[in-house]
């Protein structure tokens, strides 16, 4: 019972402030909700016993790519209101779209519902303490059967930073 109301809680705050993240305004305000969002779905994570993915959306996302968006937003001029372009086909479109991703989620229920198994909901899930512990599998798997793409990975991930640096760095001309 206590399970359902703590993902209740969080997904509620994640809804929300997602809901409240497109309809602002102002950018910082966005990215607040966004930050928000980000948390309760932190909080989800961390219910559902995977530790490390709590951990990386938090560190990563919260911490890390939130900072980047802020000082983005900050620095961009966005007092300078740029030109609008407005159609009535965009209302046509945005309707379309709208209608077939509905249709879309639609499909997905209905064939959910339809599948051998289980479907879209369980029925009976495990309690969240008889679960294995995620974290140690995740770095059992990660560490042995998966060291060499990992550590390729990171080395792309070094090489693209090193790049960026150079490519942001002004060039000086020589005298």
């Amino acid at each position: 019972m206590l399970d359902s109301v703590i993902f209740y809680f969080f997904a509620g705050i994640a809804v929300i402030s997602a809901a409240l993240m497109v309809t602002r305004r102002n950018a910082i305000h966005s990215a607040v909700f966004l930050i928000t969002t980000l948390l309760a779905t932190a909080g989800i994570f961390l219910q559902l016993r995977a530790e490390f993915l709590f951990i990386a959306q938090i560190i990563l996302y919260v911490g890390g790519i939130m900072v980047l968006f802020i000082f983005v937003i900050m620095l961009v001029r966005l007092d300078v209101p740029l030109p609008q372009i407005r159609s009535g086909l965009q209302k046509w479109i945005a309707l379309f779209v709208a209608l077939t991703v509905g249709v879309e989620a639609g499909v997905v229920i209905f064939l959910a519902r339809k599948a051998p198994g289980q479907g879209l909901l369980i029925p009976n899930p495990a309690p969240a303490d008889k679960l294995p512990p995620n974290t140690e599998e995740l770095a059992n798997s990660l560490f042995r059967s998966y060291l060499l793409p990992f550590e390729i990975a990171s080395v792309l991930l070094l090489v693209a930073m090193v790049g960026a640096v150079v490519m942001a760095k002004k060039r000086t001309e020589a005298p």
